[in-house]
């Protein structure tokens, strides 16, 4: 018999356990080398075998010969290509009867390691119709569901290390985004965040001064759209202009050796670009009030939410400052586009608030979740840290209630109208940033578009589409 240890072990690895045994018919769940870890009492009433003979049993001891090479090879594109499979096999019972079973399983993710969580129907018992697939299939899904919504606890506490501080998730866009980051941070090349607003741009930008020589030195902040930006910038000299009652000094003064992140660039009236690309270009500005040059070393890395080049066209940025900050420029996704990470995101806003407000909130419902990924965030992370706090405030007992979020993708969709070669650009750009801007090869863009190389590169002249 299986020891009490190999059943806790087992219990606690699969919290939907009880789930299992609820089951009609057979359930079970087989680790990637295709051996038993967990199943329902069915399988051992109906096989005749008990615990200790089943655990760890494989494929090939408990499907019928005959039936073995394309149930394997079923398994095999689950764990490949991530797909739901259905195959029709024999069973062989420990006495040697073989019975006729349909069966249906799912890939799960636990703790990095691939799990095949599956449901077995009896042929003989009834006619096996489309809805009753079906529902089981809804339940094998539960099952699914409620191990990885658990899961996302242990995927928080645990997640991979990229080494950047407070920076949550781990979807392909973000893993990108840290590469490009990693790629940087070491040099003084300057950079250039583009992102919407509330994608947290600035946390980017802190990351690249943590991981570079510079990080034992300041990090600056400015805020280009303040009304005193010259002042922020550059310092002034007592008496420079009617309220100068003393001598400031600047941001970039303070941030010698270190690092300066210049926020919403966009928006630096024109009159100081100049200013700015002199110190960038020379390390030479003077304080307000001032003749003396000042020398400085210092890195800059901006952001903007705004496209510099039709701020350019429009006579409102120097095209000369442009080429200069934008040597390294790094798009930071919209949340909208990372889905996947919004169930990370909204635990660990969760846990911080729950610690603010003395709550003992401890799990998202798998529904709550879902809405929260069908929603367009225009104000992206920002606006979900919004949302999570007044859910946080409101909700009682374990369970975080989530007030009704309007203006979601489908709504937008039907809304939002745009001319027809507005769409067909937007689509294309979102095809390109999912490639990387790879136009050509097997994942490239073209690929993906059903479209020559050539002919996609056509449609991005006409379309003004230009790779950042």
């Amino acid at each position: 018999m299986m020891s009490i240890k190999e059943e806790q072990n087992i219990s606690l690895k699969f919290s939907g356990y009880n789930i299992l045994q609820g089951m009609p018919e057979l359930a079970y769940v087989f680790n990637n080398k295709g051996q038993m870890l967990m199943w329902n009492n069915n399988v051992e009433r109906i096989l005749g075998y008990n615990k200790k003979e089943l655990y760890l049993k494989t494929l090939a001891e408990l499907i019928v010969p005959e039936y073995l090479e394309k149930t394997v090879l079923a398994v095999k594109i689950l764990f490949k290509d991530r797909v739901e499979q259905t195959v029709e096999y024999k069973l062989q019972t420990k006495s040697g009867e073989q019975l006729p079973y349909i069966g249906s399983g799912s890939l799960i993710v636990f703790d990095g390691e691939d799990f095949f969580v599956g449901m077995a129907i009896s042929t003989l018992k009834l006619k096996v119709t489309e809805d009753l697939l079906k529902q089981q299939i809804t339940k094998t899904n539960t099952l699914k569901d409620q191990v990885q919504a658990e899961n996302i606890y242990l995927r928080e506490e645990h997640s991979i290390d990229y080494d950047f501080e407070n920076i949550i998730g781990d979807s392909d866009l973000l893993l990108h985004t840290l590469y490009r980051i990693e790629q940087v941070a070491h040099t003084n090349t300057n950079v250039l965040l583009l992102g919407e607003t509330g994608t947290d741009k600035e946390r980017f930008a802190t990351a690249i001064h943590n991981k570079s020589p510079r990080k034992n030195n300041t990090f600056i902040k400015v805020n280009c759209a303040s009304s005193l930006i010259e002042s922020e910038l550059f310092g002034h000299e007592k008496s420079a202009f009617e309220g100068a009652i003393q001598r400031r000094i600047g941001r970039i003064e303070l941030a010698e050796k270190g690092t300066i992140y210049l926020e919403e660039i966009g928006e630096l009236p024109k009159a100081l670009q100049s200013k700015l690309l002199r110190v960038i270009q020379d390390g030479i500005y003077e304080r307000m009030g001032s003749s003396k040059a000042r020398k400085v070393d210092v890195r800059f890395i901006a952001s903007t939410k705004h496209n510099i080049e039709t701020l350019i066209s429009k006579g409102l940025f120097l095209e000369e400052l442009y080429y200069r900050i934008n040597v390294y420029p790094i798009n930071i996704a919209p949340l909208r586009n990372r889905i996947a990470d919004i169930p990370i995101i909204a635990h660990h806003f969760m846990h911080r608030f729950n610690n603010k407000f003395g709550k003992n909130i401890k799990r998202i419902t798998i529904n709550t979740i879902k809405e929260l990924q069908l929603y367009s965030w225009p104000g992206n992370i920002h606006e979900l840290e919004n949302i999570i706090e007044r859910a946080v405030i409101i909700s009682q007992g374990s369970l975080l209630t989530v007030e009704p979020i309007r203006n979601c993708l489908i709504e937008e969709k039907i809304t939002n109208l745009i001319p027809l070669a507005e769409y067909e650009r937007q689509y294309i750009i979102k095809v390109l940033e999912k490639t990387y801007w790879r136009v050509d090869g097997v994942s490239g863009a073209a690929k993906i578009l059903e479209m020559h190389p050539e002919t996609l590169r056509s449609r991005m002249r006409k379309l003004g589409i230009k790779r950042p």
